[in-house]
């Protein structure tokens, strides 16, 4: 549909009388836009009075260009001569009958305050600036859009439900999120309180994550479902401290957040133990912070992969992490990331029925991999940079259970980027070895020592662990 507009304005001068008739010619010419201009529609003898109501009240115009200056203003608000006469016109329409998007202020004048001028009538209706050539430059797509309804941003379609309102875990009101936002904005802004914002957040994150630790016998007729429900409520601190490890340390790596990192991580290993004042338990009632912490670590590795924070992995996946009181030993206080290790049997409802599920916590990590910037793909790769490290560490075990979902056509880029020497260096930086060939000998005897040719649930596309971590491949390009 073409457009069909009239114009409004003020004879104010024969200078300003000539720029209406130019925008009006071009729009004419060059935009296809019907234009009812009174320079070429009025003639001798004619009635400008019923022209202009004529013009205003026609269901054939589809929009009214109201061009406002001082004088246009003066006029119509003191309802003088044929301006006054005109905006009473106006003015009684929009507020009759007339849908107001039909009447478009253009404001070619401001005041010394730079207020537009504009009458009375039209102050609180939203305006297009013609007031210098630039401005009318750069609105006129604006309103030749506006004319065609064909505005430059469109509302989009509603997308589906969350699934997690499907998901039939309830998740109560934290504070987490509050938190998390004053601290993101505390390592964007660099503030000298970040310290005690990142304290306060991580304080947050354990406090909801330890309400929901079980400490008296619990009722539970399924405790598959219990199990279930509790890692859906555990999910919120998952991405959470993912945001705050992707943010910081993209934005403000540093030795201070490197500690947080590991302090963090030994206060997720007590979440996964007993309660110090619980004296009679079942191993089960921490199932679920056991997959939750084995999730999160996977995750955390995966999100420092992403920001390249290749210095923080070699520090996490080095370190020894002291252990929660109640899993201490006077000879054994300390444990390396293989205590992150979490394992479910509870969780073999998620198997189809008449199935058995080969790791019931990778089938849950899985279902719960929503996150758009870390899919289950690169959750299976930090798995896999885990697996690696496990087999060039003297004393760490590992089993990696994502790894059940790797596919036939599966590859893994950051260990395909390690052909070439600048992807090797990478490596390099995790794991300290600089040498490719003693690389691979330390995964050799890590394989013989961890015993994996007796792992016989993994490989059933004849692909190897070596093969998949790209070993033979590896800085064999420059």
């Amino acid at each position: 549909m073409i457009p069909k507009v009239f114009i409004s304005y003020s004879w104010t001068s024969s200078g300003y009388q000539a720029q209406i008739r130019q925008w009006a010619e071009q729009m004419m010419e060059g935009e296809r836009v019907d234009v009812i201009l009174d320079q070429w529609e009025l003639k001798e003898g004619d009635d400008k009075y019923a022209f202009m109501e004529k013009m205003v009240t026609d269901e054939s115009v589809t929009h009214v260009l109201i061009f406002s200056d001082s004088e246009y203003t003066a006029k119509a608000n003191s309802r003088k001569s044929g301006v006054g006469t005109e905006s009473q016109i106006i003015s009684n329409e929009i507020y009759s009958k007339v849908k107001q998007s039909k009447f478009i202020p253009i404001v070619c004048e401001f005041d010394d305050s730079r207020e537009p001028y504009l009458p009375v009538f039209l102050k609180s209706r939203i305006w297009i600036d013609f007031s210098t050539p630039e401005a009318a430059n750069e609105n006129w797509e604006r309103l030749i859009r506006l004319l065609y309804g064909e505005p430059a941003y469109v509302k989009p379609p509603l997308g589906k439900a969350p699934s997690f309102l499907s998901s039939n875990v309830s998740v109560p009101a934290s504070p987490i999120t509050s938190k998390f936002f004053i601290l993101k904005q505390a390592i964007i802004q660099k503030k000298n309180t970040l310290k005690l914002y990142r304290q306060d957040f991580l304080d947050s994150c354990y406090s909801y994550a330890d309400e929901l630790r079980i400490r008296k016998k619990p009722d539970a007729t399924n405790w598959g479902e219990r199990v279930l429900e509790d890692c859906g409520k555990l999910k919120i601190v998952r991405d959470h401290l993912v945001d705050w490890i992707i943010i910081e340390s993209e934005v403000n790596p540093s030795e201070e957040f490197d500690e947080s990192v590991l302090g963090m991580l030994e206060k997720l290993l007590d979440l996964k133990s007993r309660p110090s004042e619980v004296n009679q338990w079942s191993d089960n009632w921490f199932e679920a912070q056991g997959v939750f912490v084995y999730e999160t670590f996977l995750y955390i590795v995966a999100s420092l992969m992403k920001t390249e924070a290749y210095d923080t992995l070699n520090l996490i996946l080095t370190s020894h992490y002291l252990l929660p009181q109640t899993e201490m030993r006077w000879d054994n206080r300390f444990k390396d990331f293989g205590a992150f290790l979490g394992f479910s049997g509870s969780l073999q409802i998620l198997a189809p029925e008449g199935k058995k599920l080969y790791a019931p916590a990778a089938e849950l990590i899985k279902r719960q991999s929503d996150r758009e910037d870390l899919p289950f793909s690169l959750i299976i790769e930090a798995e896999l940079l885990v697996l690696l490290m496990a087999f060039i560490s003297e004393d760490v075990s590992w089993f990696p259970q994502t790894l059940h979902y790797e596919g036939r056509a599966s590859s893994f880029p950051f260990f395909i980027k390690a052909t070439q020497h600048r992807g090797f260096k990478k490596l390099v930086k995790i794991t300290g070895i600089e040498d490719v060939n003693e690389l691979r000998e330390a995964v050799k005897k890590g394989h013989e020592r961890m015993q994996v040719d007796k792992w016989t649930t993994f490989f059933i596309y004849d692909r190897s662990f070596w093969e998949s971590m790209n070993l033979d491949n590896m800085d064999t390009l420059k």
